[in-house]
């Protein structure tokens, strides 16, 4: 991708963010990010064919600013690589919940596409987040159990955003919960050495 396409996309999802965040994700028109973003309506749906595969983009795009934003901030204290993870993901849900229009937008489009992805489309162990999180347990080559661990705190982290989006618990349930699930599922990694 070109300097200048990837400037359009982040204008995009940009336009798309700050749409959804006022409207939702019904009350969000393709017409309406492709005018915010100041491109054409084909050049919006060359980038993204449906609003769906558009807020998933949007949630993707979120969590790899949020990533890169604290970088720096993240794995720096000492070595408590499962608190670390804790910390990180517990951020990240205060970040994306502070919008609560977009966040649910992102997340039932994020249904919706998953939903209807052909299998082994993507590897959430992949994505951004992921790699974050295996940076995190200084997990240089990760191995399939490495993998499979991160998908697994991810699927756990993300029912958690939803049960939050929802208010079927708490923020502080969140945190607790989400605390509880990287002692848990990160167990084998809390005792490597930094």
């Amino acid at each position: 991708m070109s300097r200048r396409q990837l400037a359009r996309r982040v204008a995009i999802l940009r336009a798309a963010g700050e749409l959804g965040a006022r409207e939702g994700l019904a009350g969000v028109q393709m017409l309406d990010v492709a005018k915010e973003a100041g491109v054409a309506i084909a050049t919006l749906y060359r980038y993204f064919p449906s609003k769906t595969h558009l807020f998933t983009a949007v949630l993707e795009w979120h969590i790899e600013m949020f990533l890169e934003g604290h970088r720096d901030a993240i794995g720096d204290g000492p070595a408590d690589r499962v608190t670390d993870v804790a910390d990180t993901l517990i951020a990240l849900t205060v970040k994306l919940l502070a919008s609560p229009l977009l966040a649910s937008a992102v997340a039932l489009s994020s249904f919706t596409e998953y939903a209807n992805a052909a299998a082994n489309r993507y590897d959430i162990a992949e994505s951004c987040l992921g790699q974050t999180i295996l940076r995190l347990l200084g997990v240089r080559e990760p191995h399939d159990e490495d993998r499979s661990t991160v998908r697994l705190l991810i699927y756990s982290w993300w029912g958690l955003f939803v049960a939050a989006q929802t208010e079927e618990t708490s923020a502080q349930q969140v945190a607790a919960d989400l605390r509880l699930a990287a002692r848990l599922i990160l167990a084998p990694y809390a005792d490597r050495s930094a």
